[in-house]
């Protein structure tokens, strides 16, 4: 029974109002940031737009996002009713596609990020891995080449299944319904101008590191691993900062600007190699003589990073066990070593 003080179109809770279109809408303003842009790539009116999302407030008894002039904002509910649509409207899709799968009319598909800025081994290896083990299981890979951070916030908001990222250390905590598995660790090249002791040895201190200028890329390319090789450089130095890559796509023109820098200049790169071992004699290194640095060893490997393939904890079975399938066939080796 209906109880007077209910919203006439719910009983016990349930909003018998509430479409799917809705639950897409309030995602697609909470993405997009402003109505405007939101109606424009979901091609419909901003009126229209406005009006459904008011709709959807009604529905829901509380309002989901705080309209400002510069945008929007979800508020604490919009925020849960936003992460919860996005497990609804991913599930079904799966759905979908597996009904389409057994109807004979397509096969599924997992969308996986490669992130740019990876080893090139490394991406190389784990795309081949996947998509050889993906087509023996009937499934169709979409390749997403976009950022991932820390937390793994395309897949955690539904926007990729699965994807090629790193965590801070092996030991890291990670957002609730991801799963992991761990490919190993790597670790930075580290550049010094010949005139130091570091050059003359082979192998810097993690002291010696902190008290020089030290270039390293920006930190929107891989946040995890900038903030937390950030906090172990402080633990030396306190008022230690990463000086940004002058030539964010180019190590060499990045040597050349260090070496000729008014005071002593490290590069520091991204995770290149696999964690201890031997990398040989890269490319670059034959041609040290151009950019008038040396590539040392840090001593005992303290800045390393933990590569790892991530998906959500309640992606269909079928789709974990080809990522699963797929981690368990990557064997690294020298051959991850950066292609310089």
């Amino acid at each position: 029974m209906t109880r007077p003080d209910q919203p006439p179109d719910s009983e016990g809770g349930t909003h018998l109002g509430l479409e799917l279109r809705h639950l897409r809408y309030l995602v697609g303003v909470a993405d997009a940031g402003t109505f405007t842009h939101a109606a424009e790539q979901m091609f419909i009116a901003q009126p229209t737009l406005s009006q459904q999302i008011r709709r959807l407030e009604e529905m829901v008894g509380t309002p989901l996002l705080q309209r400002r002039h510069e945008g929007v904002r979800l508020t604490s509910a919009g925020r849960v009713l936003v992460e919860e649509s996005r497990t609804i409207i991913s599930l079904l899709e799966h759905g979908v596609s597996r009904s389409r799968h057994a109807a004979g009319l397509g096969r599924p598909r997992l969308r996986f990020v490669l992130p740019p800025y990876l080893p090139e081994g490394l991406a190389v290896e784990t795309a081949s891995r996947l998509r050889s083990t993906a087509a023996a299981a009937g499934t169709d890979v979409t390749w997403l080449e976009t950022p991932l951070d820390a937390e793994f916030t395309p897949i955690r908001q539904r926007r990729a299944d699965a994807g090629l990222g790193w965590l801070a250390s092996a030991g890291a905590a990670l957002p609730d319904h991801l799963d992991v598995m761990s490919l190993g660790e790597f670790e930075p090249e580290v550049w010094v101008p010949p005139a130091t002791r570091a050059a003359d040895c082979g192998i810097i201190t993690l002291d010696e590191l902190a008290h020089l200028q030290v270039i390293h890329s920006p930190r929107r390319t891989s946040v995890g691993t900038y903030d937390a090789w950030l906090a172990v450089l402080r633990t030396r130095q306190p008022s230690f900062e990463f000086t940004d890559a002058p030539f964010r796509h180019s190590l060499p023109m990045t040597l050349a600007f260090a070496a000729t820098a008014s005071r002593p200049t490290a590069v520091l790169t991204g995770p290149l190699h696999v964690a201890g071992e031997p990398t040989g004699r890269s490319r670059l290194q034959q041609a040290a003589g151009c950019y008038d640095m040396r590539r040392v060893d840090l001593e005992r490997h303290l800045l390393t990073a933990t590569a790892a393939i991530a998906w959500n904890g309640d992606l269909p079975r079928h789709l974990q066990q080809v990522l699963y399938d797929t981690a368990d066939t990557i064997a690294l080796s020298e051959h991850f070593a950066a292609a310089s």
